[in-house]
């Protein structure tokens, strides 16, 4: 039966397809289901996991319903997170069907994790000891059960002591639990001597836990202000409070760090989440985490949909990330989510950032959010030094791309002994490859971008559909070797200037895209930090809470790319990204510097990084912000058509574009091609809708799309509320 219902004989399954409600499933004589409970049932010719949902069962006749199959043994998903799922579908007109398919997937961690066979002491004495039973038995005093490989390591034996033990009767078998994923965190294991304006902020986030309601904090602190120590303290505070806590971070590759910091803190590493971890491992941390084993989970935006049994906490660090922003399937904000399951939770949500986004500042000024602020770097340790290269009077030489100024300084700091960064967000050696002879680009031939040489692999390499290809001697289109150009730099070519300069140095590459994945990246980091690299060369990705004891000296190779586009954050993110990085620099104390090449050293966001004024960045950025009705003053979505041939997407916007309904709040923008019109063999227009902070943007969206074209052929509709990207 199903409880809470007075229908005992059907039950409502949302499955995990693009499902718009429940589909009814009758319940077996003898079966009992709850709310919550993850069962398997019949769809089609396959068998799938669902979850009982909440909505009211008519009165149906059970022989006409294809029956439940199984009742998983696993705890059921709380009403919170069943509310978390609806709020999600709701505003982002996605099928709830999809959000509760991020909750299913681990499929394993339905039936408990088996017990494993141990071995315990018993009071039989062996026939004879030698010095291996002496080790085996002086390591099994207590009573502990142990596992036969576990003791024998333990003891320095080989299994064939243990074995003959237990031939003896000194051993019995018995069943062990299955072992934690990772040990319970001590919130007094290292409880650090904080600095006085870290002292006041982490007592104010002590005060949010202790409330045990819904608030938010946003935790505003300079790079290299201790952050991460003070929302330490509030998870020790929820620790102490009996509560499970999310940590969520934007990259993988901050992950290992970030373990390494939470030990030292509270004697053991929280359990990881993200895409990199194998599947066993990821089945048994969703297990545990519904079980309340798990404490403390650290993980990627996927890790908000795990099922919590006692969430009492939720830390979003570097907030401003635009990797929190899913843009496939299901279209959310991490960080906003998080903050919506903090409401539905009722309970405290820790935003942390050193250039937090604009949305964030807002909500703070308006008393939605606190705000707790570390003004000055941990240990008294000085802010780096700012300057910008204007480029037109120090340019680089011919063929380069590095200013004299620049390399005159990473000479200096490489006879200091110390090490220098530069930083320039393209992956790959050029952006651009074409024939000195002919004029041929090389495009991807399923996308309207261009393939990027990366020079290390020999390949062509399209970023956004993935399609490679060997970089050829002769161009395809003429025939004539050897006189293919790279235009423009990425990583690797200005890897190739510093070698030319400095040869002696020791340079390095980070990029997301290196040979040996994450686990090389992890390694290549972990190598920067120990001052094995003099010259690092890197995308974004060396910007996002970094520690290099030994960097001095950060160039920005150049600093207005993120301008040079139509993004109405474009201004944000180039102050957030480049404030970041020039931040890896002098975090020990020693002094420091940060150099902007710039063609534009007058331009607004220049000039508040170099002045150290972020203060003003901010009150400009939000009043352009108002003064256009852009977020967090209005509000905007996006929808994007997409097909297999031009006139099949265009024909579907322009259908879209005519169903709007008349709204003196909204009004429709479009639909134009998109920046990249064509991805994966798919053409794609945009439609972009605006309108004020108190629209009924999800309404209008709804009415739109019901009223507009049916779906056909080869045409997808993507809506994206709150959109992070134009292209």
């Amino acid at each position: 039966m199903i409880e809470d219902s007075p229908f005992v004989a059907a039950a409502p399954v949302l499955v995990p397809m693009p499902a718009e409600r429940p589909y009814t499933y009758a319940v077996p004589p003898g079966m009992r289901v709850v709310p919550g409970s993850i069962v398997r049932v019949p769809l089609g010719p396959r068998q799938v996991a669902g979850i009982v949902w909440d909505v009211v069962v008519e009165s149906v006749d059970p022989k006409k319903l294809r029956p439940i199959e199984e009742v998983f043994d696993c705890p059921p998903i709380d009403k919170a997170m069943r509310r978390f799922v609806d709020w999600i579908a709701q505003y982002t007109l996605s099928a709830p069907g999809m959000v509760a398919r991020m909750l299913l997937r681990a499929p394993e961690a339905f039936d408990p994790e088996p017990w494993i066979e141990g071995l315990q002491r018993t009071l039989a004495e062996p026939d004879r000891l030698t010095d291996a039973r002496r080790r085996v038995l002086a390591t099994a005093e207590g009573g502990l059960a142990w596992t036969r490989s576990g003791l024998a390591h333990a003891a320095g034996v080989s299994s064939t002591v243990i074995d003959g033990l237990r031939a003896q009767g000194v051993f019995e078998t018995v069943m062990i639990p299955p072992r934690p994923v990772v040990a319970a965190p001590d919130p007094g294991h290292a409880v650090p001597e904080l600095m006085p304006d870290q002292k006041a902020a982490a007592e104010k986030l002590r005060a949010a836990v202790a409330a045990t309601a819904f608030n938010v904090t946003l935790l505003d602190g300079v790079t290299g202000s201790g952050k991460t120590e003070v929302y330490f303290e509030a998870v020790a505070a929820a620790l102490d409070k009996g509560k499970q806590v999310l940590i969520l971070l934007p990259e993988i590759a901050l992950t290992h760090a970030f373990l390494e910091r939470f030990q030292d803190r509270f004697g053991a590493k929280p359990a990881e989440w993200h895409s990199d971890l194998p599947p066993r491992m990821r089945e048994r941390v969703w297990r545990q985490v519904a079980e309340g084993g798990v404490r403390v989970v650290a993980g990627a935006r996927s890790a908000l949909f795990l099922p919590f049994k006692e969430l009492g906490l939720i830390v979003v660090d570097e907030e401003h990330d635009p990797a929190y922003k899913q843009e496939d399937r299901v279209f959310y904000n991490a960080r906003d989510m998080a903050v919506v399951r903090g409401h539905i939770g009722a309970f405290p949500v820790v935003l942390a950032s050193a250039t937090p986004s604009v949305e964030s500042r807002v909500n703070a000024s308006q008393g939605r959010y606190t705000r707790a602020v570390l003004s000055s770097r941990f240990a008294e340790a000085a802010l780096p030094d700012l300057k910008s290269i204007d480029m037109r009077r120090s340019p680089p030489a011919r063929g380069g791309f590095l200013s004299p100024v620049l390399l005159e300084q990473m000479q200096r700091t490489l006879e200091r002994q110390e090490q220098s960064l530069l930083f320039l967000n393209r992956r790959g050696y050029a952006p651009l490859t074409l024939c000195r002879v002919c004029g041929h680009r090389f495009g991807c031939p399923v996308c309207s971008a261009w393939l990027v040489e990366h020079r290390f692999r020999g390949q062509l390499v399209c970023h956004h559909c993935g399609h490679n290809e060997r970089r050829p001697e002769a161009c395809p289109e003429c025939g004539t070797l050897d006189h293919l150009v790279a235009c423009g730099p990425g990583v690797e070519r200005i890897a190739e200037e510093v070698v030319a300069h400095f040869p002696e140095a020791r340079t390095i590459v980070l990029s997301s895209d290196l040979l040996g994945g994450v686990r090389r990246l992890r390694l290549e980091l972990e190598a920067v930090a120990n001052g094995e690299a003099d010259i690092v060369i890197g995308t974004q990705l060396v910007a996002k809470g970094h520690n290099f004891p030994g960097m001095t000296l950060v160039g920005v190779v150049d600093a207005d790319l993120g301008l040079a586009n139509g993004d109405p954050r474009a201004a944000e993110r180039t102050f957030q990204l480049l404030s970041q990085v020039t931040g890896r620099a002098g975090r020990t104390g020693k002094k420091s510097l940060g150099l902007l090449q710039t063609y534009q050293p007058d331009h607004p966001v220049m000039r508040a990084i170099v002045s150290g004024d972020s203060e003003a960045f901010y009150a400009r950025e939000i009043a352009e912000r108002e003064r256009a009705a852009l977020p967090p003053f209005g509000r905007l979505a996006g929808i994007i058509v997409s097909a297999a041939t031009r006139a099949e997407a265009e024909t579907h916007a322009r259908g879209l574009r005519r169903a709007a309904p008349t709204a003196s709040d909204l009004f429709v923008l479009g639909p134009a091609e998109a920046p990249l019109s064509l991805i994966g063999g798919r053409h794609r227009f945009r439609l972009l809708v605006q309108g004020e902070r108190r629209a009924d943007m999800q309404g209008f969206i709804r009415a739109m799309l019901a009223d507009g074209p049916k779906l056909r052929g080869s045409v997808r509709v993507q809506v994206d509320i709150d959109p992070q990207s134009f292209l």
